[in-house]
């Protein structure tokens, strides 16, 4: 997540399995195969503190890698434990979750990368063996209970790339969730089911601009491209977060999240 804690270490932990069955999954080898099919360690909640408390840098937690849904039950158990340990909590999830064990887990998990696959019912039908209605209700959720949201869209060439299509789930996200919602627009590659090419670069920067006419976070990932990966504020306009790959460096944030240039509030969960 690029404006949870940006820099920041924290524990990243998964298993595998997932609720979604999405034909261009890009981490099937463990989303697609039970634990029985990998070599896995069981571990308790409090074996996860510990190990998360023996790094002074670390903030906490992040449930990813595979769909931390699949394992609701460790997953709350654990992230109270490191609530109540005053550690940071994360999740990565394509948020298909129904109300109520979602409501039971949003006192405990303070940030949520949720993936946006499509604007298309259809398409989650056919491509994740899902539905979309679900999804956007986890997100409305989120945001109502002033939770850190992130949403990812992994654009898939002739599978979510239609243009008044997109420019739909924009002005929805914008009008429902918020104008300072962070959207990642993701390059698919060719995986598991699909063999679509690789999105074009091309097609990422038209995406990018429709949505940074209503959004003002938008950043393009998963290209050896830097372009639309640093952090500019809405304002001004100047870079206040420098990122290239792994690399991340404040150029422009005060303590309290700000930009330096124009006092403009750009993070809330920054130190």
């Amino acid at each position: 997540m690029y404006h949870f804690f940006p820099g920041k270490l924290i524990l990243s932990i998964g298993s595998a399995g997932c609720n979604m069955t999405c034909r261009f999954c890009q981490n099937w080898q463990i989303s697609q195969c039970s634990t029985e099919n990998l070599r896995n360690e069981s571990v308790y909640s409090s074996d996860l503190l510990n190990t998360a408390l023996k790094e002074p840098r670390n903030i906490g937690i992040a449930f990813t890698y595979n769909e931390p849904i699949v394992g609701f039950e460790f997953m709350l158990e654990t992230a109270e434990l490191f609530k109540n340990s005053g550690k940071n909590t994360a999740m990565v999830s394509n948020g298909y979750i129904q109300e109520k064990p979602l409501l039971s887990l949003i006192p405990f998990i303070d940030a949520y990368n949720i993936d946006l696959k499509s604007f298309s019912n259809e398409f989650y039908k056919k491509q994740t063996g899902a539905l979309l209605e679900p999804v956007k209700q986890t997100l409305v959720h989120l945001t109502k209970n002033h939770k850190h949201v992130e949403i990812t869209n992994l654009v898939i060439p002739g599978l979510n790339d239609d243009e008044c299509e997109f420019t739909e789930m924009i002005n929805w996200i914008a009008g429902n969730l918020g104008q300072n919602i962070v959207l990642h627009l993701s390059r698919y590659h060719p995986m598991y089911k699909t063999d679509k090419p690789s999105t074009p670069l091309e097609l990422l920067e038209n995406f990018y601009n429709i949505a940074s006419e209503k959004l003002d976070y938008v950043y393009i990932g998963n290209t050896n491209q830097m372009e639309h990966q640093s952090t500019q504020c809405p304002m001004c306009h100047k870079k206040v977060i420098l990122r290239s790959g792994y690399f991340i460096e404040n150029v422009g944030l005060d303590e309290n999240g700000c930009c330096n240039f124009c006092g403009n509030p750009i993070l809330t969960t920054f130190h």
